[in-house]
């Protein structure tokens, strides 16, 4: 513990945000560095506890009081090898994760939690600004060969575990680049792409292959798979949206999110995308159906885009402000939380469905009727609530449904569990001896962190099935 009074004397202080006015014009990360002593300051409030509760609300089980100690001290190339102890990918985490290691702070109960997300990130760009990250390959190579389907966190995380443990990893990947949906679901001003792109390098270096443009299942058969490779391990993610099947559903201008968001992904990279099929919401009157992540993703990439208007629409009642009495310390908490997004504008409706969307003589949706509801489950309409809304673009950010089954899932035939999901044992192998599964493929549609913490334990239950094969 740096400092035994830290948590009394020092107040919580987080990156700050760019100036709206600014960082609308732009698609560069949102956030401002802390200065370094600013950084140490906030590592002294960590108490140290004999019962670390950000251990557990962690999917990664990160050491943080270890960390947050060896920042006050000044330690820090240490302090990114405790880190790297744990989490393969810390500038992704401190960047996306919603951080429940915070909502379990000890120090939260009754005051503002340890600001653990920003002292990740300083760690991390501190690392990487003084060169201590680098390629970490084996001494010696299993022969062995493993095939990770799906490049997203958790297929980084397993394919980087499995290199460093010896064996020769390929990773495909349907895609033109690796990140999956880091690459092409999460915006730019939330995480520039190069943190992607610098820990590839060091996997490559590594002795990671990288297979972009293959779609496994489909360019590459599962006859293939299974000759060539010794394991297989499924990382594709939770690829199904969740639909809206309402009258005027196949009117032009209603776009899934994850049509929507790639697309500027695309485009910020030096990608040229036909107008054809370039989705924009400039001067048009935007309406997001779903107020989740990826709708504040889409909300912020309309901002940008210049849209006339947005609305965002979600079916729930709006959460309190402070923390809910239902999820007490140290469980994720219910409240209202708000992104940078919705700082930037816009109109957030709650508790309303959407019934119908309306069309013009061309085909192309101009509006949508609505109806608030009651609390859940049952979501009961309100008697005379009705309204219409306008709208010239309608994005559906709803969520997921599960893993895409046609091809790959099919085809190899493993057991699926009540949701849909890739069913796994408790080594993460699905029914299929050989094939193991990992990430939102596995669990469903769920947090970056927990993607990591799910490729770090599949890679070591393949490990071991390898040894004793």
């Amino acid at each position: 513990m740096g400092k035994v009074t830290g948590f009394m004397e020092f107040q919580r202080e987080t990156f700050g945000r760019r100036p709206v006015t600014e960082r609308v014009n732009d698609w560069f990360e949102v956030y401002q560095p802390l200065p370094e002593e600013r950084v140490r300051t906030q590592g002294a409030r960590c108490m140290d506890c004999g019962i670390p509760f950000c251990h557990t609300g962690c999917p990664l089980n990160n050491l943080i009081p270890d960390w947050n100690d060896l920042v006050y001290r000044n330690r820090w190339e240490t302090a990114i090898r405790d880190l790297h102890a744990t989490n393969n990918f810390p500038e992704f985490t401190s960047r996306i994760c919603p951080a429940p290691c915070e909502s379990a702070c000890v120090l939260g109960i009754n005051e503002p939690p340890v600001a653990i997300k920003t002292i990740e990130r300083s760690v991390i760009d501190h690392a990487w600004a003084e060169g201590w990250i680098r390629p970490e390959p084996p001494s010696e190579r299993s022969g062995k060969r493993v095939a990770v389907v799906g490049s997203g966190p958790a297929g980084m995380a397993a394919a980087q575990q499995l290199a460093r443990m010896g064996h020769l990893v390929t990773v495909f990947e349907k895609a033109d680049r690796i990140g999956g949906l880091l690459r092409y679901g999460i915006p730019d001003f939330k995480m520039e792409k190069h943190h992607i792109d610098r820990r590839m390098e060091q996997m490559a270096a590594e002795g990671v292959t990288f297979k972009t443009g293959c779609h496994a299942g489909v360019d590459l058969s599962v006859a293939e798979l299974r000759k060539e490779f010794h394991a297989i391990l499924l990382a594709g993610g939770a690829e199904q949206p969740r639909d809206l099947p309402i009258p005027g559903r196949l009117l032009k201008g209603i776009h899934f999110a994850m049509e929507f968001l790639p697309l500027n992904n695309k485009r910020n990279a030096g990608d040229e995308v036909p107008e054809e099929a370039w989705i924009s919401a400039e001067g048009k009157h935007v309406v997001i159906i779903g107020g989740g992540d990826t709708g504040a993703d889409c909300l912020g990439t309309s901002h940008r885009h210049k849209a006339a208007s947005i609305r965002q629409f979600e079916i729930m009642p709006q959460p309190p402000e402070e923390r809910d009495g239902s999820t007490p310390w140290p469980l994720w908490p219910l409240m209202l939380r708000t992104e940078s997004s919705h700082e930037e504008g816009g109109e957030r409706h709650w508790a309303i469905l959407t019934t119908e969307f309306l069309g013009d003589d061309e085909g192309r949706v101009r509006g949508l009727k609505t109806v608030s509801v009651g609390p859940p489950p049952k979501f009961e309409p309100a008697a005379g609530s009705e309204q219409e809304f306008q709208a010239d673009l309608v994005l559906l950010a709803m969520g997921f449904t599960g893993p895409v089954k046609s091809g790959l899932i099919t085809d190899l035939g493993v057991a699926l569990d009540g949701r849909g999901n890739v069913q796994s044992d408790d080594n993460y192998m699905t029914s299929i001896p050989g094939v193991f599964a990992a990430g939102d493929m596995r669990r469903g549609q769920s947090l970056v962190v927990w993607a990591i913490a799910e490729g770090r334990k599949a890679a070591t239950g393949l490990h071991n099935w390898l040894r004793n094969a």
